[in-house]
């Protein structure tokens, strides 16, 4: 067995395969960028090399570099993670004439399946089902807009060596399509050092489930069932599970074994993914194959039991694999939640900056129910933009589905994350939908149920009734607090009254509160709830339980009342004594400033393009400027007709949240 590997990445995936490694008793190796230097991968490792500036593709997609620190550590193998160079033909061929193993397939795999255009010409040629489309090159846009023409709108641009949603887009029209082969082939450069481009017929509400292979170097091949992926924001995936709710035995195992036949077909050996969109009728087309191990690969390990990175390493060393097709059953459900450094209030754009404070749930492993948290980051540490807005990856694994979403949902509620936006509010959402508690949903899902965005969730009258309840039992725990500082005037003596006006949701509740010591019985809307709670003044975590039921509340402390998030709901809780509540409805609201007649920078980021000048006169729906920020493209929109006044940017330019890009008149 190999003494000790380089991982040539970064981030939480890097940090996954330290954790195998260490179990292996195999010393790992870390490559850091400047951005880097501090990360948590780095500091896991036994060892670091540090490999150039932050920019990928000045650091850990140049292959000379990770060649270099392999020379400099003596490392045996490499461990290439997803992304960078974990697809890249000729990084694994360097390691083959360099004498290092590559935890991954063969460079002839990679270069038959690897590349999209390539994989799904030798899947036709298999007789594989798959998506019309055009695999030829494409020269330019004009180009792209007539294949787009022939296939039928809508269309899929894709980046040839694209993954992780990277060089996508759809296109319904002609514009799109011109605009979205553009921006896909500018990204597909800049992430993968590939620019090719092909195009594809969008199917309409599709499902997105994918099979996990594992080959060895002897000729053994088993699938280790599918992953539902459907819950998808701009093609990248942000809630997976496994196994699918929609899936029969037949259709699993017909799709299995299409996916084993494919990757035996090209030789393939160690972890890989096999992509199908399926339709209403369970029909199954294949999509691509990803040779590298997935992102989402957590939940297939946790109901088969098999630890996918401990098997590649294995196999690349020569091992076969311990199990046949017949040992891989289904054991429970897992669920994944991607945490995203995205702000979910400003159209999920990217946020920077650094974690003031990051405590995810604890980490649990029995037999009622899992909580695994994969993450490469810690409080106190950066988000940076120039990489992937992935900070973790929250898994839960429960017998049953609805078992294994009572998990996720508390474990979002628990999961505690300031000072950067955040989609923790949208995921919570997502785990109390309907649709997504029934099954039924496709790739369409987050468009069709959140089409104006996602502006937070309104909680329930009955679940407003029991955050108001327990909002004023915390804030009488916090006056008698208050109430016994040194320093009083003799003789003023502080009373805590019973009497209180919680505001919640919009509506004023009054309250009488009857304490004792085990809590409080809160008398509100003419019944009697009881709150119990272990919850201190100072503490942003509350655990409550409210009429017999939990209830988790992140809390920070506001003017006369609370900030209180919980089941993706943020509120802004007063509790107040009668009168001041009474004033407080006089109170006038503030209004927003106007930034109508301004285009601001909605996120931090590179200026890549500005495609309008003084003067000109602008439409709505018309391209004003392309902002990059995580290694994705933003076109930004006029909203309405206008004449630019001035602009205020260029190209290259770095710019902050809600900069001025331009003025109109």
């Amino acid at each position: 067995m190999f003494k000790k590997i380089l991982i040539a990445n970064r981030g939480e995936i890097a940090c996954r395969v330290i954790k195998t490694a260490r179990k292996m008793g195999i010393k790992t190796v870390a490559v850091y960028s400047d951005a880097d230097r501090n990360a948590l991968h780095v500091k896991m490792a036994d060892e670091a090399v540090h490999i150039g500036p932050p920019p990928a593709n000045q650091s850990y997609i140049v292959i000379d570099k990770i060649m270099e620190a392999i020379r400099q550590t003596g490392a045996e193998a490499v461990h290439p993670g997803y992304g960078f160079l974990s697809e890249n033909m000729k990084f694994a061929e360097a390691l083959e004439k360099a004498g290092v193993a590559f935890i991954g397939p063969p460079a002839t795999a990679i270069e038959a399946m690897g590349d999209k255009i390539t994989s799904k010409k030798l899947a036709q040629e298999a007789g594989v089902s798959t998506v019309p489309g055009y695999m030829g090159l494409i020269a330019d846009a004009e180009e792209a807009v007539k294949i787009s023409g022939q296939i039928g709108y809508p269309v899929m641009i894709k980046a040839s060596a694209g993954g992780g949603g990277k060089g996508m887009r759809i296109a319904w029209n002609e514009q799109e399509a011109r605009e979205g082969f553009e921006s896909s082939k500018n990204e597909a450069a800049n992430s993968f050092g590939d620019d090719r481009i092909f195009i594809e017929k969008f199917v309409t509400q599709p499902r997105h489930i994918e099979i996990q292979v594992l080959a060895d170097s002897l000729g053994n091949a088993v699938y280790l069932h599918e992953r539902e992926c459907s819950i998808q924001r701009r093609n990248q995936k942000v809630i997976e599970e496994a196994p699918s709710p929609f899936l029969d035995e037949a259709t699993r195992r017909a799709m299995g074994e299409q996916a084993v036949a494919l990757a035996k077909a090209v030789g393939y050996t160690s972890a890989g993914t096999v992509e199908f969109i399926v339709d209403g009728q369970k029909n199954f087309y294949f999509l691509e194959m990803n040779t590298r191990l997935q992102v989402e690969h957590p939940v297939t390990e946790l109901i088969t039991g098999v630890d996918l990175v401990e098997q590649m390493i294995r196999v690349a060393d020569g091992e076969a694999l311990p199990f046949q097709q017949s040992d891989l059953k289904i054991n429970g459900w897992a669920i994944e939640s991607r945490l995203y450094a995205e702000d979910p209030y400003r159209g999920f754009l990217p946020s920077i900056g650094r974690l003031t404070r990051y405590r995810p749930p604890a980490e649990v492993a029995d037999k009622a129910h899992v909580v695994r948290n994969d993450t490469g980051v810690y409080e106190g540490g950066e988000i940076s933009m120039f990489y992937d807005p992935m900070i973790a990856k929250l898994c839960t694994w429960a017998p049953g589905r609805g078992e294994a979403i009572e998990a996720m949902r508390v474990a979002l509620d628990e999961f505690e994350v300031e000072g950067i936006g955040h989609n923790l509010p949208f995921l919570s959402a997502v785990m109390d939908h309907p649709k997504f508690v029934a099954g039924e949903m496709t790739t369409a899902f987050i468009a069709e149920e959140y089409p104006d965005g996602f502006a937070g969730v309104t909680p329930p009258d009955s679940e407003a009734v029991r955050i108001a309840a327990a909002a004023a039992a915390m804030h009488r725990v916090a006056e008698i607090r208050r109430s016994r500082i040194s320093g009083r005037l003799d003789n003023h003596e502080r009373h805590v009254g019973e009497n209180w006006v919680v505001f919640v949701a919009g509506r004023d509740l009054p309250v009488r509160i009857r304490a004792d010591r085990e809590g409080a019985t809160v008398l509100i809307e003419g019944r009697d709830l009881r709150v119990e709670s272990q919850w201190r003044p100072g503490q942003s975590l509350a655990r409550l339980m409210v009429d017999g039921a939990p209830l988790v509340l992140k809390v920070d402390r506001i003017a006369a009342g609370y900030r209180l998030r919980t089941r993706g709901a943020d509120l802004k809780v007063h509790v107040r004594r009668p009168r001041a509540a009474e004033l407080a409805r006089l109170m006038p609201e503030k209004v927003a400033p106007d930034t109508s007649k301004f285009l601001l920078c909605p996120m931090p980021g590179l200026v890549v393009k500005i495609n309008v000048a003084q003067g000109d006169e602008v439409q709505e729906g018309q391209a004003l400027a392309t902002v990059e920020a995580m290694k994705m493209e933003n076109i930004l929109r006029a909203e309405k007709k206008g004449v630019v006044k001035s602009v205020n940017a260029e190209a290259g330019q770095s710019l902050a949240v809600d900069d001025v890009i331009l003025e109109f008149e």
